[in-house]
């Protein structure tokens, strides 16, 4: 088998670490897609199909968007439910010796889109998080675009139903949900049938409070705002959190 050539190598690496995203590679002034990426996007965004040559005998099937149109490519993709890494080049070109750098800065989700444009300015576009087990559950919603956070539990009657009951209010456009809540048929329908989004099963250790909190911390650098969200915490889950 004919060697890959070197970008299309730096492609497949990249690409590995997000196989459930078509990824957006930049080259140049173009975001190129290639293989069944580039086979999906060319059928979902009516581009053209074409090839580049990539080392071995066949060429890679390709298709690109310009990268200062890009955003109305990525809402149509988003809206139908596809994830896209956003993969750019990180250093200049002029100066980069040998394969200029690139990494992937950014995933675009139907619940993480913060770009105006591609937004219902008349609405939240709420990304949920549900927390499920045989006793009790936790919901989180946030609208990344405006930063807008709300938080609910329930420790004792039907869960289930609560679980229900809020995600038909906030109406979310995504739902990331831990593995013993996926598993629970009716929540599930619900997402898929009533709400009509995206979910993704979360590790339960995703879940885990200290690791959480340390993941919030180390995104606020005031000691007052750190002393803030402690006391939220004690608020909420009404019991003494040690930091």
């Amino acid at each position: 088998m004919a060697k890959l050539s070197p970008m299309m190598e730096q492609y497949f690496q990249i690409k590995q670490n997000y196989p459930d995203s078509l990824l957006f590679f930049r080259l140049g002034d173009f975001y190129e897609m290639f293989f069944d990426d580039a086979k999906t996007a060319s059928k979902e965004l009516e581009l053209v199909l074409t090839g580049r040559d990539c080392g071995q005998e066949e060429r890679a099937p390709m298709c690109g968007v310009p990268f200062h149109s890009a955003d109305s490519y990525i809402a149509k993709l988003v809206s139908r439910g596809y994830k896209v890494a956003i993969c750019e080049q990180v250093e200049d070109p002029a100066t980069a010796k040998g394969i200029v750098k690139r990494d992937v800065v950014r995933i675009v989700t139907p619940g993480t889109v913060i770009e105006s444009n591609m937004l219902d300015e008349s609405k939240n576009n709420y990304l949920a998080s549900v927390f499920l087990t045989d006793k009790n559950c936790g919901l989180a919603f946030i609208d990344v675009s405006t930063g807008e956070v709300h938080l609910d539990r329930a420790d004792s009657g039907d869960s289930v139903a609560h679980i229900l009951n809020r995600l038909g209010c906030y109406n979310p456009s995504e739902v990331i949900i831990n593995k013993y809540g996926a598993s629970v048929k009716s929540v599930i329908a619900f997402i898929k049938n009533r709400l009509g989004v995206d979910y993704q099963i979360v590790s339960e250790s995703d879940y885990d409070v200290d690791y959480l909190k340390a993941l919030i911390f180390s995104h606020i650098a005031d000691d007052n705002n750190k002393a803030e969200f402690e006391n939220n915490c004690r608020e909420f889950f009404a019991e003494k959190v040690s930091v």
